[in-house]
């Protein structure tokens, strides 16, 4: 068994020198200084990298041979393989709705408006998603409209009753 082996980030690697502080400071212990000895004396010696960055490079390095790997395996017919592969290398596909044409007045009332709406899907002039989406639209803008309303209404109120004092 050879114990002679040759870790994947090399012999010669040594992490960077701490920074020399300028001033003592710290969270709670004024007397900690950044660079200076542990306040956590048991933790993880200098010097040893963390594993996740050494298997995160690892991958890294390997990326192109994995890749190859899964397109073999997806051409050989593993279907997860392919839906990594796609999942990841191609763009994901949103759905679009078409434009629609058909007659609506977006000044008739609320109720002739979502009435048009129907009378087009009925008449295959609109998908009824598309349908669906108008009339939440024309339910906003009604909200929009009641709120305006309210609020002249209000300041109406308002102004009446300043007038009387």
């Amino acid at each position: 068994m050879n114990t002679d082996i040759t870790p994947p980030w090399g012999t010669d690697w040594k992490p960077a020198p701490p920074p020399v502080p300028s001033e003592p400071r710290g969270p709670g212990n004024p007397s900690w200084v950044p660079g200076g000895p542990s306040p956590n004396p048991s933790g993880r010696p200098a010097g040893i990298p963390d594993r996740r960055l050494l298997a995160t490079q690892q991958m890294l390095d390997e990326m192109r041979n994995i890749v190859a790997v899964l397109i073999g395996k997806a051409l050989e017919g593993d279907s997860n393989s392919a839906a990594i592969l796609m999942a990841k290398c191609l763009p994901s596909i949103k759905a679009q709705a078409e434009k629609v044409n058909f007659e609506f007045d977006a000044t008739a009332p609320i109720s002739d408006q979502v009435a048009a709406v129907l009378d087009g899907v009925a008449q295959g002039q609109l998908a009824p998603d598309v349908a669906r989406l108008i009339i939440d639209s024309i339910k906003s803008l009604a909200d929009v409209r009641a709120t305006e309303e309210l609020a002249a209404r209000i300041e109406a109120l308002e102004e009446a009753s300043d007038a009387r004092r």
